[in-house]
């Protein structure tokens, strides 16, 4: 007679702080009901490069994952698409945001999942970074990623509008409309202007109405973009303050 093994009992841990791919995997988490605690990692302080942390991800970035595999060992987790494909590999048997192994739809999801992951998320980041960040304003560098990060939003807004689907991949909200909501929620951050985009948009305001995501956004800190962008001298003075230290890592990462 088969012995039919019981679901695996989660013992997460969400190593994270308020950043665009740290909400991802609480916003993940809150979709699939799964219990979790947070550590709140502060980047601003480096904890993230702490040898402890370290053993968790030897990149020394933010979000990371442990829980208990089916060993019984802990596993670790880095790398925020690695992680979302792990909780819906190991918890998702109901497919609430994933589609089932091998289906055209799940290979579907992973070319719209590496397409945030290799393309809107890098190419956004340093727009934020040229724009907000770099302590010499290069207009070559603000330009080159801004506008790549248009193209990109170009691409995702097209599709949606001519698949005629709410998400990327059909009527279900998945893992990859997961990974890009808060990066496109954050548009005006790296001075891109989301009404270019009109479905696009439509698809971020449909997003912010799920559940999961109005809470999973709040982890491990109130999400406060939508308020800072009408604000402009909140966003200076954030911008001023991410500035220094952001300048100040690069330094002490060049001489290890």
């Amino acid at each position: 007679m088969a012995v039919v093994s019981s679901p695996k009992t989660p013992d997460i841990t969400l190593y994270t702080s308020q950043t665009p791919n740290g909400i991802k995997i609480s916003i993940t988490l809150e979709e699939l009901g799964l219990p979790y605690k947070t550590h709140a990692i502060e980047i601003t302080k480096d904890t993230q490069k702490e040898p402890w942390f370290r053993e968790i991800n030897p990149n020394g970035r933010i979000p990371a994952l442990t829980d208990s595999f089916s060993d019984g060992q802990t596993i670790r987790l880095f790398e925020s698409g690695s992680i979302m494909q792990y909780l819906v590999e190991q918890y998702d048997t109901a497919h609430k945001i994933s589609y089932p192994k091998g289906s055209r739809e799940s290979y579907e999801v992973n070319n719209w999942l590496f397409f945030l992951n290799a393309g809107v998320g890098p190419m956004q980041g340093q727009a934020n970074h040229f724009f907000r960040y770099a302590p010499e304003k290069i207009p070559y560098g603000v330009s080159r990623y801004q506008n790549e990060t248009r193209r990109l939003y170009r691409v995702l807004d097209h599709h949606l509008k001519d698949a005629g689907t709410d998400y990327l991949v059909g009527n279900k909200c998945t893992i990859a409309d997961i990974a890009h909501w808060g990066w496109i929620a954050a548009a005006g951050w790296c001075g891109v202007d989301i009404d270019e985009f009109p479905t696009l948009k439509e698809w971020e305001e449909r997003m912010l109405q799920r559940p999961g995501v109005e809470k999973g956004r709040h982890v491990p800190s109130p999400h406060r973009m939508k308020e800072l962008l009408k604000d402009q001298g909140a966003m200076e003075k954030l911008a001023k303050e991410a500035s220094e230290w952001i300048v100040k890592g690069q330094k002490e990462d060049a001489k290890k």
